[in-house]
Order: structure tokens, then C-alpha cells, then sequence
């Protein structure tokens, strides 16, 4: 069995990691929303925070009630608890990642973990 997993996601709407790499302790997701698009559902967490990385584009967040403005670069974190949902601007695309993992969980950092060879 191989040590690693590929997959490529640049022409799905939403691609969803955990089948397709066997992931095991992240959810990751791909999201591809066209200009004027919005996710159609709020949604918040038992357990898992979200890291929203924008890729390219731009759009908005309402967060609790609050609006965040979103560009390619920007990196959010949202809490469990939080209730979110996410839209492209009118005029533009927006293309981001969603890495859901437990919050709390993290036992180490990169040097941590590493194995060095």
C-alpha cells in the first residue's frame, strides 16, 4: 500500500477530501463558487474549527452576524460554535479550502512531529 494519496479537484464545484485521499484526522475541502454564489445553508460545529484559506477570488463570510470581507490570500479561523456561511462577491468567483479539524487537538507542531533522515 502506498504511502500517500492524489487527487485533483481544479473543475469540481465542492470536492470533499476524506474518500478521495483516505484521510484520517482532517476533513479538507475544496470549494468553488461562482460570482454571485453562495453556500445555501448556515452551519456551525459540535467539535471541529474550520481554517478557510481563500485561493483566489473574492467574497464574504457572515460569521456570527458579522460580515468578513474575503480575497485571495486570506486565512480565517472559525471556532465550533460558530454560525457561518459563505458567498462569492457579485462581480467575482471565489475558490478556498476548508480544513476542518478538532478543536484542541493539535499535540505538536512541525519540528515537533518530525522524523528527521
Amino acid at each position: 500500500m502506498s504511502n500517500f494519496a492524489k487527487f485533483n479537484a481544479t473543475t469540481d464545484a465542492r470536492a470533499e477530501l476524506h474518500d478521495q485521499i483516505q484521510l484520517t484526522g482532517a476533513e479538507v475541502s475544496i470549494n468553488n463558487l461562482p460570482a454571485g454564489a453562495g453556500v445555501p445553508f448556515v452551519h456551525s460545529h459540535k467539535k471541529n474549527e474550520e481554517i478557510y484559506i481563500v485561493l483566489s477570488g473574492k467574497g464574504k463570510a457572515m460569521i456570527d452576524g458579522e460580515t468578513v470581507s474575503l480575497q485571495a490570500g486570506d486565512i480565517v479561523r472559525v471556532s465550533p460554535a460558530a454560525k457561518r456561511q459563505f458567498s462569492a462577491s457579485e462581480t467575482e468567483g471565489i475558490s478556498f479550502v476548508c480544513i476542518q479539524v478538532r478543536e484542541n487537538s493539535l499535540e505538536g507542531f512541525t519540528a515537533d512531529d518530525a522524523v528527521m533522515e
